[in-house]
């Protein structure tokens, strides 16, 4: 497969403590969505959310009750999506569950185990390494335990970064922190508001797509990922959302010989994040 001028990566991308808490695992019952943000920091309280917002502190979600309806609130919810937070509803129950108290007023947010990277900062980790980039890009990977496992195993066979969406994702929160062993700290992840535009940045930056789907055109053992690349993997479940296949340059599929006709996601991108580095010749 023929990388094109693309392979010699030309260019790189675009130029209050009181209402604080540690969420742990017994501070109260696991309930829904929620569970991802066990273990990570969380702020509630109208004014120490505000001031968050203010101080440019990045939140992961901003959860607003779901029983409540007032300036203030929706004030809170529109400056939430403007710095780029998941704005959910949430009941009474969740939201004391979240905060751990029942003096929340009305709002709750949670705080991402590490600060999230761009676009940019991943390319330029390829160019200070000297290396063609290979970043991994999730498309709605939603359980926590399989984003950790895929950022565990990015940082270990040496990508570059991962990128994830802002919506229908798991973020970086302690639970993906603990299965990732680690590696959040040590490898970027950017969290993007649309996928498809960030494979159009990726693409304008000179990295070929390699989207994983079972029908793929061709198996990962006939596959060039030794030029710049990203790996696309799909979602628990469905796999690629149609825009996000359509906008990849090459469907790449792991042979499988048994009964079972897919894998699991995180062992999936660990396949073919390994081959591209058996490739490269980092491992």
């Amino acid at each position: 497969m023929s990388n094109g001028d693309r392979r010699g990566f030309p260019r790189a991308g675009r130029a209050s403590a009181d209402n604080t808490r540690r969420i742990n695992g017994g501070a109260g019952p696991r309930y829904g969505e929620a569970e991802e943000t066990t273990g990570a920091e969380s702020i509630c309280g109208r004014n120490t959310v505000l001031e968050a917002l203010r101080a440019g502190l990045t939140l992961d979600k901003v959860y607003i009750s779901k029983d409540e309806d007032s300036p203030a609130l929706a004030r809170i919810a529109a400056m939430a999506r403007e710095a780029g937070a998941v704005v959910v509803r949430a009941d009474k129950r969740k939201l004391e569950w979240i905060s751990g108290t029942s003096a929340y007023q009305g709002v709750a947010a949670s705080i991402p185990a590490t600060e999230y990277a761009s676009i940019e900062d991943i390319l330029g980790a390829a160019r200070e390494r000297g290396e063609q980039p290979l970043v991994i890009v999730c498309d709605e990977v939603s359980d926590p335990h399989n984003l950790g496992a895929i950022i565990r195993t990015a940082e270990a066979a040496g990508a570059h970064g991962v990128i994830i969406p802002k919506r229908r994702s798991a973020g970086l929160t302690a639970v993906v922190a603990k299965t990732s062993a680690g590696a959040v700290f040590h490898l970027p992840t950017a969290r993007v508001a649309n996928i498809t535009a960030a494979l159009k940045e990726l693409k304008a930056a000179g990295l070929w797509i390699y989207g994983a789907a079972p029908d793929g055109d061709k198996t990962l053992w006939e596959t060039d990922l030794t030029g710049p690349a990203a790996i696309v993997v799909g979602s628990e479940g469905r796999g690629l959302g149609r825009l996000v296949a359509e906008n990849c340059d090459f469907s790449v599929k792991i042979p499988m010989t048994g009964r079972i006709s897919s894998l699991n996601a995180s062992v999936s991108a660990a396949v073919l994040i390994y081959e591209a580095s058996r490739q490269r010749g980092f491992v």
